[in-house]
């Protein structure tokens, strides 16, 4: 190709981004061609031509400047500045994020959807993907301001235009406003009740956070959990205001008339805004059996309190033995000969001594645990080096393989709490009750250093157990494996000759509770269909569509009831339990097979197995720090972290489901 007469053609009318990597050049046939400024390939430059072949070069070009994509980024911004980041432009009410095909379905422009090849690129889309996963994975979004993000993205997509961490979090603030709307309609559309669990968070700037979640079974009968607020509390507030901002939330949300219970750490300065908030739903008669099932404190909670009195008992001869461990771990030499005297005395332990970690609770258990099997080593030690003095003596050590039995069963039970991904209510009355059994024996110890230590944490456990007893006893009631029997028998073991009375009473609570939600069924005519499959679907529809047999359904409904046909709790009571061993049992799934048989009994089930006893998760649940919120997000603003959190914690539900 002659290009001798060729020249370099500069036009204002060649406004698209590519020629900023093509000259275009006129030969001397008047042809025009497009020559790439990185390889010198030269490609067809008539204006009839386009520019989606340049597009696919400049994407394959092996010998593109480094310069290239920026000054590609730097035109297209400077082409769309002052209308690119205007969000009242770009937001459309029917945009819907799509999370079950991990993609958003945002509004295309013409500037945003570039051709290349036989695919699309979509620069809205690509966007919001971005900040999606930065509010997935909990990456800060100045992240994509760094050199190293840029460099990846400029090599994997060329046309992708940077942003900044301000977009970035504009985006994430809208992805937030669709996704509070989405829980919103699934909130409103829930055919029972929610529960609510109350955490507090601590940021490294020093700020709290109170944290609320609503929990509920929702209409196919799965045990849900999704994050409502993320509020900044100050702890210098009153309770009156820490009960009016929760307050303000369940309004918010308009869920203020579906709660069921609420759930808060065991302390004391909880007490009255509990009592505010119970207080004020009762009222307006919200809820069920006149507040008695609203207060519940996390169970986890309780037993790590018991297990600080433990190792406050057991302060000095701890000390005494963490000591001891860290003196044979001062050399080698040290070691060498312990560990040749705990062959002498009977055979080393198989496992290692060990010091604990103050941030996890449950290993000063196996600390100790393990000390114990090396107890006849200490003593030996102790009488062949003069250096090693703290050695506890025999009636310490005696206290502390008591001590350490208690702890274990405290370790025991907060693991087989967070055994399951979702726990139901129902699982904890057993365990709960065989600490209030053990509870009860270790208060007839002899030695009365022990017997002070059982009545304190017994005093501790009653005080928990007037509060949630009933919950704890309804929710055993509600499992057709046990039934009665199960409160019959650990009451029976519990509270030995006075075991009837408090059978009685949760039998009573468990009558109540089951009228009002008849009543509650009555009053709104319905036979619950949705109670089986989530179908909006009521009887009272057919009246309107004129059926007119509707007057006879109401009768044969007030006539068997007036014959004393039996109710749906006498008739679950009466049959035959579920086999105890059934291989898979579900208890959710249980109840929503039986729910045409037990159609007010199974909205009960529904309103109640949801209630969280345990707040605990598995990975926190014998952390001593508390909820942290990490680096990067601490120094966010309230309401950016509020989105972060929440908008996490719905995406994250909506992937595992």
């Amino acid at each position: 190709m002659d290009m001798s007469d060729a020249v370099n053609i500069k036009s204002t009318r060649l406004k698209s981004v590519v020629w900023n990597d093509f000259d275009r050049i006129k030969l001397a046939d008047n042809t025009c061609i497009a020559v790439c400024r990185h390889c010198k390939k030269k490609l067809s430059g008539s204006s009839t031509s386009g520019t989606s072949h340049l597009r696919n070069h400049l994407i394959r070009c092996q010998r593109r400047s480094s310069l290239g994509i920026p000054q590609l980024y730097a035109a297209r911004g400077k082409r769309k500045e002052g209308t690119y980041f205007n969000l009242d432009q770009q937001r459309k009410k029917d945009e819907v994020i799509n999370l079950v095909n991990i993609r958003f379905e945002q509004e295309q422009t013409k500037d945003d959807i570039i051709n290349y090849g036989s695919n699309n690129f979509d620069q809205r889309r690509s966007r919001f993907d971005l900040a999606r996963m930065i509010i997935l994975h909990g990456y800060p979004l100045d992240m994509v301001e760094d050199v190293g993000f840029k460099v990846f993205v400029k090599n994997l997509q060329p046309l992708f235009e940077l942003v900044t961490s301000e977009r970035v979090e504009a985006d994430c603030m809208e992805i937030y406003v669709k996704e509070k709307q989405k829980v919103n309609d699934v909130l409103d559309k829930l055919p029972g009740r929610i529960s609510l669990s109350a955490d507090m968070w601590a940021s490294l700037d020093g700020a709290q956070y109170l944290c609320l979640t609503a929990h509920y079974i929702d209409d196919s009968w799965q045990l849900n959990k999704k994050i409502l607020n993320f509020i900044v509390a100050d702890s210098s507030d009153t309770e009156d205001k820490h009960s009016e901002i929760i307050m303000t939330s369940l309004i918010e949300w308009d869920v203020d008339r579906k709660l069921s219970s609420m759930t808060f750490d065991s302390y004391s300065t909880n007490d009255n805004m509990v009592i505010r908030i119970r207080d004020r739903l009762s009222q307006n008669k919200l809820l069920y059996c006149n507040g008695r099932l609203f207060d519940v404190c996390c169970a986890a909670n309780v037993l790590y309190m018991m297990f600080q009195d433990a190792l406050e008992a057991l302060c000095e001869i701890t000390d005494k033995i963490r000591g001891s461990i860290r003196y044979v771990k001062s050399s080698q030499a040290l070691q060498a000969k312990f560990d040749k005297i705990a062959q002498q005395v009977g055979g080393q332990s198989k496992r290692f001594l060990c010091l604990d970690n103050q941030m996890q609770w449950n290993s000063t258990y196996v600390m100790l645990e393990i000390a114990l099997e090396y107890r006849d080593a200490f003593y030996l030690l102790h009488a062949n080096d003069i250096v090693y003095t703290m050695c506890p003596s025999d009636i310490e050590w005696d206290r502390v393989s008591v001590i350490t039995s208690y702890l274990k069963l405290f370790v025991e039970v907060t693991n087989s709490f967070t055994k399951f991904k979702s726990p139901t209510t129902n699982l904890y009355f057993p365990e709960l009750c065989e600490v209030y059994s053990q509870l009860n024996e270790w208060c007839k110890n002899p030695d009365d250093y022990i017997r002070s230590l059982a009545f304190k944490m017994r005093s501790r456990f009653e005080e928990y157990w007037q509060r949630c007893s009933l919950v704890l006893a309804v929710a055993a009631i509600l499992d057709p494996r046990f039934k009665m029997k199960l409160v019959e028998y650990y009451y029976g073991k519990v509270f030995g000759s006075g075991a009837p009375s408090h059978i009685s009473g949760a039998f009573e609570c468990v009558k109540e509770l089951y009228n009002e939600h008849s009543n509650c069924l009555a009053s709104l005519d319905q036979i619950v269909p949705w109670q089986v499959g989530g179908s909006s679907h009521f009887p009272g529809s057919e009246r309107e569509s004129g059926d007119r047999l509707s007057g006879f359904d109401k009768y044969i409904e007030e006539t068997t009831q007036t014959d004393g046909t039996k109710s749906d709790l006498d008739k679950y009571l009466e049959e035959p339990a579920f086999p105890r061993h059934a291989s898979g049992f579900d208890i959710l799934n249980w109840w929503k097979v039986h729910a045409p048989r037990y159609p007010v009994l199974s909205m009960m089930a529904r309103n109640v197995l949801g209630i969280p006893v345990s707040k605990v998760a598995k990975d926190s649940a014998f952390n001593t720090a508390g909820r942290v919120l990490d680096r990067d997000w601490s120094s966010m603003n309230p309401a950016t972290v509020q989105a972060l959190m929440c908008a996490q914690d719905w995406i994250r539900s909506e992937l595992e489901s």
